[in-house]
């Protein structure tokens, strides 16, 4: 399994060739925003509006009470088959290309792939990632920005902080099918005993990074379907960055992308594979420099 792992293992695609040239937004340029946030959507021009409307309402009135506090949100349109670029184009339009802006990947990458593309054409200090289902609510920023505050200081302007749905766990178990709950314990022992040992939920899609954080983690990141998070996190831990995880308001809304049996599947695989591959180097860590 190790030698299928390391001969089989993919080369990263190049940061420097996902970052937008010339005077194209870029990750290795200094910040111009307080706050970037990236939303990854798939097929999303049903749920999509819901999450822009509260997001943006929120941003909006807190740029009202704080004339110094600016933003951005990106959302990266990955390779979806409906109207979700033309539903996301409707929010440019009403708020200017300077506040929202739309990437479209002709193919479809996956949920780490397109939020690895919104990271790298960010302009925030720091950098958020939500969903395109509005799942947690959007004003939780202000308890994962806390989270990451506490962390100070932050080692080399480095940090993240974590929406955690942990503590719902007994109310979603309730919720479920036994084998629902039994792929659930089995993803979570496998990230525990291979990846990631002191997050207890690291799919929650709200995660809020410094911007030399999401430089280091992002420029090293391979995964780019359900399990990039895992990979994230393990990332992080490599390079000593500090990690919060913070309890967020979260509720389950329909049309998920997750297929049960084999999106557990594929994420077990991946879970065995990041572990093997950087263990017998055929994935390295390198650190990245900013401009």
């Amino acid at each position: 399994i190790c030698a299928i792992a390391h001969v089989t293992a993919k080369t990263m695609p190049q940061a420097e060739a996902e970052c937008r040239k010339g005077s194209a937004p870029n990750i290795h340029d200094p910040a111009t925003r307080e706050l970037s946030v990236v939303v990854p959507s798939y097929n999303e021009e049903d749920r999509l509006p819901l999450m822009m409307d509260e997001a943006l309402d929120y941003l909006e009135k807190r740029q009202k009470r704080d004339p110094s506090f600016t933003y951005e949100v990106i959302v990266v349109n990955d390779g979806s088959k409906d109207q979700t670029a033309k539903v996301a184009k409707e929010y440019c339009k009403k708020y200017g290309s300077d506040k929202v802006r739309v990437i479209s990947l002709e193919k479809n990458r996956g949920k780490g792939g397109a939020v690895r593309t919104g990271v790298f054409s960010s302009r925030g200090k720091k950098i958020l990632m939500a969903d395109a289902d509005g799942a947690t609510k959007f004003a939780d920023i202000e308890k994962v920005e806390e989270g990451l505050k506490n962390l100070r200081p932050w080692p080399k302007e480095m940090a993240i902080s974590c929406g955690s749905r942990a503590h719902l766990e007994k109310d979603s178990i309730a919720k479920r099918s036994y084998f629902r709950t039994l792929l659930m314990y089995g993803f979570h022992f496998l990230v525990w005993f291979l990846c990631v040992k002191e997050i207890r939920d690291t799919q929650c899609g709200f995660k809020l990074l410094t911007r030399e954080a999401a430089l280091q983690t992002f420029s090293n990141l391979h995964i780019e379907r359900w399990a990039f998070d895992v990979e994230l996190l393990y990332i992080a831990q490599r390079l000593k960055i500090p990690i919060a995880e913070v309890a967020v308001n979260w509720t389950e809304i329909e049309g998920s992308k997750l297929v049960p049996f084999w999106s557990w599947l594929q994420m077990g695989r991946d879970l065995l594979f990041i572990r093997l591959r950087y263990m017998t180097g055929a994935w390295k860590l390198e650190a990245k420099k900013c401009n």
